[in-house]
């Protein structure tokens, strides 16, 4: 199923008030099975959203590279770390390594990811809607329910699940 990125990204701007409340309130509120309902919806979402009919993160946003990253990734693509650092990064405004340029250059035209298994621990957490303590990363949340559909997904379901409880 292709997903209609624009679309997704319009319903998650409308959305924006609605989900910056609902955020907010888990924030305040922490209920005692957030990471349980989190972690389930989380999959359930993703057993119906196949990511390589998207990679629309791997298109319009990069992650940021820790030192491990780019040392585990400069190895896999026999490269010293200097040398991957040269070709492929550069350091942000927040002194952080992100990507040169958009798309991922490692990413293929069938939308997987060609450094898959060593590829950074931010693009294998993305879009972190299963973490622990999901109300510590609100700003990031509603950023990407703006990227991913997936991350809309699970936070329409979180919000519907505890609409009884606000």
């Amino acid at each position: 199923m292709k997903y209609a990125i624009e679309e997704y990204h319009q319903k998650a701007v409308a959305k924006d008030a609605q989900h910056r409340t609902f955020l907010k309130w888990l924030k305040k509120k922490k209920p005692k099975d957030l990471d349980q309902v989190a972690q389930a919806f989380h999959k359930e979402v993703f057993e119906e959203i196949n990511c390589l009919d998207c990679a629309n993160c791997c298109k319009t946003t990069g992650p940021l590279f820790t030192e491990k990253d780019i040392e585990r990734i400069a190895s896999h693509l026999k490269l010293k770390p200097s040398q991957f650092i040269e070709k492929y990064l550069h350091k942000d405004e927040d002194n952080d390594w992100v990507l040169n340029k958009l798309p991922c250059p490692f990413l293929a035209i069938d939308n997987y990811c060609l450094i898959y298994k060593v590829r950074p621990k931010a693009c294998a957490e993305f879009p972190h809607t299963d973490r622990r303590k999901l109300y510590q990363i609100n700003d990031l949340t509603i950023q990407n329910t703006k990227i991913c559909p997936a991350a809309y997904e699970v936070v329409e379901r979180m919000n519907a699940h505890y609409s009884n409880q606000k």
